[in-house]
């Protein structure tokens, strides 16, 4: 096929169609990346911190217009939709202040008759691979720092939102960013691992599925470049006996179904003490029927559908084979009007009785459907929280910080939350472990993925 079609989740038509990107355009882009790049890191940080603000400012002028295409990318509610360009900018904004830090050159101590310094370095040309569920702030994780750092930028991003990739353009152009230090591309994913292996290429940051993260790394092992991989998540929450129940219950169903739960943060699995158990379920199902199933382009809605009914399909599928093991849903779909199977439109579901025997528990769910265990004692709960292929986030609910922490160190995990869940605090490193990813972004510490170091030893006159 020549062309990449966004299909809209709202009904199922063709809402952007652009040619693929002939391999005469994607040499040139490449080229003119490399072109670009050395005189880009010639310039000074402050001019780039200029640069990188009007981006901000002209991205956050097209909010509206923004949520409107979201909705129909990919199934976003309008009335969320300029939070998440927000959250871009703000995210955007942090890291350009956090770039003097983060490439300050290190000082490993005073050797008399020497000077010694560390500087970063940047790699090259980035290539960033970005995914659709939330496609403003995954791809700003690695561009912005990318480009402060000295590097330039090329961003294939999904077909289910490749408009974001020319908001993306849109916003540089305006803000006078050089040519050739941000480019786009609208290219399949078979090309886009191909060019993991091209030359020019000096990192990848890849956010999506195990699979195509293996891919992208095996496309990588023959080259000494480095990888980001953020790959998705299976994440828990445990809520403790001494927790504040209505308050983990609005904040666990919260994480669990924004943006219809496809977040690789999002809440997939909570494991509740037996003495609050009743009590957070009865809470948990009244905060899920206050949703509003429907159509993502009317202000009302605040629950839109999943990103295609293939993936609702699959949702319903996972959902029902648990319920066949034993499990229960606690949410009837009658009860939100919307939800019609063969859809794209699905209700939210709680669902109970259910064991890590249970695909519900293990593989990861990317919708609107939650497990809830019982458990009788911290240790129990830390045991299943672990039992997981996936390491991205773990969220604990409780009165006792000493607690948490003690059990926060024993899980296997990038982040630990306390009283919040499904949020990435742009001044702590994103990371993850086992079947994850690997690397990080985010933070002063974003910036060392995104440099290499270079020492100078230099002996005094």
């Amino acid at each position: 096929m020549s062309v990449q079609e966004t299909i809209s989740p709202i009904d199922g038509s063709v809402f952007a169609r652009r040619n693929f990107a002939a391999p005469e355009r994607i040499d040139a882009v490449l080229n003119r990346a490399v072109a670009a790049q050395r005189d880009w890191a010639a310039r000074s940080l402050e001019e780039r911190t200029v640069l990188c603000g009007r981006f901000c400012d002209a991205l956050l002028g097209h909010s509206d217009e923004i949520a409107l295409e979201l909705a129909w990318s990919m199934g976003r509610p309008v009335a969320q939709g300029p939070g998440e360009v927000r959250g871009c900018v703000e995210r955007a904004r942090f890291m350009i202040s956090a770039a003097e830090e983060g490439l300050a050159a290190l000082d490993p101590g005073n050797k008399p008759g020497f000077r010694r310094y560390v500087r970063r370095v940047p790699l090259g040309v980035v290539f960033v691979i970005a995914p659709w569920n939330y496609p403003f702030l995954t791809a700003v994780n690695t561009v912005i720092p990318a480009i402060m750092a000295g590097n330039v930028v090329v961003l294939k991003h999904a077909a289910q939102t490749q408009l974001v990739a020319e908001r993306f353009q849109q916003a540089f152009d305006a803000a006078g960013l050089p040519e050739g230090v941000f480019q786009h591309l609208q290219i399949a994913g078979a090309t886009a691992q191909a060019l993991v292996g091209d030359a020019r290429i000096a990192h990848v940051a890849f956010t999506g599925s195990v699979a195509v993260g293996h891919a992208v790394s095996r496309a990588a092992a023959d080259r000494f470049i480095s990888v980001g991989l953020e790959l998705g998540g299976k994440d828990p929450a445990y809520v403790r006996a001494d927790a504040d129940v209505a308050f983990a219950a609005e904040n666990l169903v919260d994480g669990a179904f924004f943006n219809s739960g496809q977040s690789c943060c999002g809440i997939e699995r909570i494991y509740v003490h037996a003495s609050v158990y009743d009590d957070f379920i009865d809470r948990a199902v009244a905060a899920t029927l206050l949703y509003r199933l429907g159509d993502p382009t009317e202000a009302a809605t605040n629950l839109g559908p999943v990103v295609s009914a293939k993936a609702a399909a699959f949702i319903r599928a996972q959902t029902e084979e648990a319920i066949t093991q034993g499990a229960r849903g606690l949410i009837r779909p009658a009860d939100f009007a919307a939800d019609a199977p063969g859809s794209a439109y699905l209700a939210p579901q709680i669902l109970v009785d259910v064991t890590h025997g249970m695909r519900a528990m293990t593989e990861e769910t990317f919708g609107p459907v939650v497990g809830v265990m019982k458990v009788g004692s911290d240790d129990e709960a830390v045991r299943l929280m672990n039992d997981s292929e996936y390491g991205l986030t773990a969220a604990i609910f409780s009165a006792d910080v000493g607690a948490a922490e003690a059990i926060g160190a024993r899980i296997e995990t990038g982040t630990v939350f306390l009283n919040r869940c499904d949020y990435l605090d742009p001044a702590l490193p994103w990371t993850g472990v086992k079947d994850t990813g690997r690397g990080h972004t985010l933070s002063r510490w974003g910036f060392e993925q995104l440099t290499r170091p270079q020492a100078f030893h230099l002996r005094l006159p």
